[in-house]
């Protein structure tokens, strides 16, 4: 196993955790805006009332996109583990 494959699995891994993490993240980015914008036009300085929707918002996305977060995961992973005889001879 020489450099250039670790960093091609890096490289892998680290392209699989952004697409696993970018809706996620997305969704609660645009939430928390949508809660900013409201908070500034209603003067409402409440540093709580911003959490609830997101959680709410994550868990939405979580239920919805969850196979497929899986599918990508399960995938990356066999494809590792198939590839171990490879990598070691």
């Amino acid at each position: 196993m020489d450099a250039d494959s670790v960093m091609s699995i890096g490289r892998q891994a680290m392209e699989v955790t952004i697409l696993l993490a970018a809706p996620i993240l997305l969704i609660s980015l645009a939430v928390g805006l949508l809660i900013a914008m409201f908070q500034a036009a209603t003067q409402i300085n409440e540093m709580t009332l911003s959490f609830v929707p997101k959680l709410m918002a994550v868990a939405v996305v979580l239920m919805a996109a969850g196979p497929w977060l899986l599918r990508q995961i399960v995938g990356f992973t066999q494809k590792l583990i198939e590839n171990i005889p490879y990598m070691i001879g």
